[in-house]
């Protein structure tokens, strides 16, 4: 059966290299961010405070050098032009740009969004895009909102929009942007403004178009957008909007004088759309010339009724019928939904499966940063601090990106982390297998990984480091796209090996196969900073080993694969076993392992080489769970006989298949540990919660760990919800919230057990009640728990919704899905960043493939 978008994406050059070599369909897509002002990039201060240094309050005025923001906005893949959406209710101060949120310092847990918007569906190729957001009737409450969460404490909740009293009455409009592109080059755009309040209410819609400054920062033309009769012109593209709107013109250049008190460059900068609108200023261009312009509808909305504006950018005037191209593309959409999702799935599952997976094509975001030329500052303007030549990112002037990437989220993650990215790559792999692997290559690329072997975790430190799951999420998407792909695999692998490498001689401080690496992306998991530990201490992590065993076992995989064809990598075989064999040994010592708990920690060395274990039970010491792995009894025995540290491995940690199968599993964690963790795992007083997995044991609510150090003491206690801490800016929390990536792990990892290793094995679950199940039944049981956080339950509520009225019971609210950063760990409340689709979008993944080994 032809399938029009699968056709869309097929492949042509190589993608993995960029999608200037893709399909002609990605040259436009949702690029644009949802936010671009407080990111570090644009930070060019003194002190290097990223979120003071360009505030909420100065972007509708100054010009960004690095990206551009806007509301359910497309670009074109090198974000020269963009396009998003504008709308004024004749209440607010400023027109409504882009989403409004508290900085990281405002917010009493940290950065946070403030407002309420969905993406609601989409396809690969961005030939169908829908959006939706509802904008207040009332004055948008900006103050009230700053004031009232710095006014809370960590121990309060968040003071959210719907708290304001602003959607009182239901005085809002309901606003759907739907794309449908007829060709490559013909986007056509339905905005449909619902009124859902009790009186007929004002709203002003300015569709907006505009390049982004590079004349500015480059040796570069300024290009120009300008009147072309009813028609926007920009270049060989122009805009057009029924109804023949007036056109209202301005250059996206900064206005220096409201914000420096300097003179502007130009006559009309970048607010003077706004200000226009807003306040009647002469602040446009007569001339109808600039860099930045838009249809500025006047429109009264009554009660109910629906207000549908149509616009069309296109290099061609002349193309199919308006309504014929969305008709088509919604068909095409439903059609290829229906084949992604597995025969039997229940409608429930299948919007979970299409709304998550939305999210994570509108999470594609333009990535452009310099970093050679940020820490020098740029020859036209004022140049950075000097400590900056030694301060933030210094050490990755290589670094040199201007990509379309995955982000974790696009408003308060809009920059790549290095695991987020992998784990979107396994569930974008179902959707467009040529994009998942351009992330994983991408990362690896020269001018992203660092010449001596390091991947950069994230904007804020690229020397920070994320649990290496490169190799893992390459394997995963190498086998949902068919296993055929051994091109991708052998240049993946060649850039891990050297990154494993590097891990291997910089985070083994004694060369003892026990390894460091920080934070690790679990935040506050632990008692302390574990990237900044105190003087003279180090800290020898069961997780960072953990890893380093399963980067091990997955580049072993790589590596077996390649040498079926390329005989000269079974070498490469020998080496990663022989490697995890010594992991396997260092942590078959009492180190890591406590007996007594039947638990790995973190052990905390001293100056004097004494060792304190930090007891947490945390999913610290679950990790070394994953480093399983099922290899063919013949490879296994094959390799044995020439790895003398594999002939050493003790029998615990050597699995045979019941029934003497094919299969033999070795593992970190051996068969008598594995049933000690596993009654922890699946106690409904310690991890097991109604909704998946814990991140720290419930157990820690009544026994707190403390740990005292000379003049310095911190400690560890189990908080379902938001963190009470500042470390790491308060606005993640690992101390008992669910995480979707580790619950993820743990799910694949029981279904791999059962598939090759485990057989009829069985364990006690829920520990306590005498029920014994399969290590596949409890991974299918997982994956109902946290299919049940979006699912609506008997009452009518979708657990990740919390108890927000409007979110569970409101028609115009309770279908459309806020994909959470985590979830409250004993009710299922979503917290964190909402739009989260990244990794949370693996909900879509385990619709997609509910059954398939890790």
């Amino acid at each position: 059966m032809s399938n029009p978008e699968r056709e869309r994406m097929a492949e042509v050059g190589r993608p993995e290299d960029g999608l200037a070599q893709a399909s002609p369909w990605y040259r436009w897509g949702p690029y644009l961010s949802e936010r671009a002002w407080g990111t570090v990039r644009e930070d060019y201060s003194d002190g290097g405070a990223a979120w003071e240094a360009f505030p909420h309050d100065h972007a509708r005025s100054r010009a960004y050098r690095w990206s551009e923001d806007g509301l359910g906005g497309i670009c074109d893949a090198q974000q020269r032009l963009c396009f998003a959406l504008a709308f004024w209710n004749e209440r607010d101060p400023i027109l409504k740009e882009r989403i409004f949120g508290l900085t990281g310092t405002e917010g009493n847990h940290g950065e946070d969004a403030k407002e309420y918007w969905w993406y609601l569906d989409a396809t690969p190729s961005h030939s169908w895009l829908r959006w939706r957001y509802h904008y207040p009737q009332r004055a948008f409450p900006y103050e009230d909102l700053v004031a009232q969460n710095r006014r809370r404490g960590r121990e309060e909740p968040e003071y959210e929009l719907l708290d304001t009293g602003v959607f009182d009455d239901d005085r809002y409009f309901v606003i759907e942007a739907d794309y449908a592109k007829a060709d490559p080059d013909d986007v056509c755009v339905k905005v449909r403004i619902t009124n859902a309040g009790p009186e007929r209410a004002p709203l002003h819609v300015l569709p907006t178009l505009w390049y982004r400054n590079t004349w500015s920062w480059d040796d570069m033309p300024r290009p120009s957008l300008e009147a072309r009769g009813d028609a926007i012109g920009a270049g060989s593209m122009t805009l057009r909007a029924e109804g023949e709107p007036p056109q209202l013109y301005c250059d996206n250049d900064t206005n220096a004088e409201r914000l420096f008190g300097a003179e502007s460059a130009v006559r009309f900068p970048k607010d003077g759309i706004n200000d226009h609108v807003v306040h009647g200023a002469d602040t446009v261009n007569p001339a109808r010339t600039g860099t930045k312009a838009a249809f500025w509808y006047r429109l009264a909305v009554d009660p109910g009724e629906t207000v549908e504006l149509r616009l069309r950018l296109a290099e061609h005037p002349d193309g199919p019928a308006f309504d014929d191209v969305f008709r088509q593309r919604e068909r095409e959409a439903d059609t290829f939904y229906r084949e992604v999702a597995p025969a039997g799935t229940s409608d429930e599952d299948a919007r979970i499966m299409r709304q998550g997976f939305a999210g994570m094509i509108w999470g594609k975001q333009f990535y452009h940063y310099d970093v050679a030329r940020w820490l020098a500052g740029d020859p036209a303007q004022p140049p950075p601090p000097p400590a900056r030549r030694q301060g933030r990112n210094a050490g990755w002037r290589h670094l040199d990106a201007a990509d379309v990437m995955s982000m974790p989220d696009p408003w308060e993650y809009p920059w790549f982390a290095a695991w987020d990215s992998a784990f979107h790559a396994v569930a974008l792999a179902h959707l467009d297998p040529a994009f998942a692997k351009y992330q994983l290559t991408l990362l690896c690329r020269e001018w992203f990984q660092h010449p001596n072997g390091a991947i950069p975790a994230y904007e804020w430190a690229f020397e920070d480091l994320n649990p290496p799951v490169q190799a893992w999420a390459a394997l995963q998407v190498y086998d949902i796209d068919g296993r055929r792909d051994r091109t991708f695999l052998h240049r993946v692998f060649s850039k891990l090996v050297l990154n494993f490498t590097w891990w291997v001689n910089r985070e083994d401080a004694d060369g003892r196969n026990l390894f460091e690496g920080g934070f690790l992306g679990l935040d506050n998991i632990g008692p302390i900073d574990r990237s900044h530990l105190p003087p003279g201490y180090r800290l020898e992590q069961s997780d960072a080993t953990a890893w380093m065993a399963f980067y091990c076992l997955n580049l072993l995989e790589m590596a077996r694969e390649l040498a079926a064809h390329d005989p000269a990598l079974d070498d490469l075989v020998v080496k990663f076993l022989e490697h995890f064999a010594l992991i396997t040994e260092a942590m078959g010592g009492q180190e890591l392992w406590n007996e007594e708990d039947g638990f790995y920690y973190d052990m905390l060395r001293a100056p004097d080489g004494s060792a304190v274990p930090l007891r947490v039970r945390s999913m610290v010491g679950i990790i070394p769970l994953f480093a399983t792995k099922a290899l063919r009894e013949e490879d296994f025995q094959r390799v044995r006989a020439r790895c003398k540290s594999l002939a050493d491995i003790p029998a615990e940690h050597v699995i045979h298949a019941d029934g003497g199968g094919r299969f033999v599993g070795v593992g970190v964690a051996g068969s008598g540990r594995v049933r000690r963790i596993l009654p922890h795992l699946f106690d409904e007083e310690s991890f097991l919660s109604p909704y998946g997995l814990r991140a720290l044991s419930r157990w820690h609510a009544e026994h707190p760990f403390r740990l005292e150090l000379p003049g310095w003491t911190a400690s560890v206690g189990y908080e379902p919800a938001e963190s009470t801490t500042g470390m790491f800016g308060g606005n993640s929390n690992w101390r008992g919230p669910l995480w979707m990536p580790l619950n993820y792990l743990v799910l694949r990892t029981l279904a791999d057990y059962d598939a090759n290793l485990g057989g009829g094995v069985k364990f006690e679950y829920p520990t306590g009640s005498g029920r014994m199940r399969t290590a596949g039944e409890i991974a299918e049981d997982l994956r109902q728990r946290l299919l049940s956080l979006y699912r609506r339950g008997p009452d009518g509520r979708r657990p990740a919704h919390g108890w927000v009225g409007k979110l569970q019971h409101d028609p115009n609210w309770r279908d459309n899905l806020l994909f959470y950063e985590y979830f409250h760990g004993d009710n299922g409340a979503g917290l964190g960043a909402m739009h989260q689709t990244g990794w949370t979008g693996l909900l879509a993944e385990l619709v997609a493939r509910p059954g398939v080994r890790r």
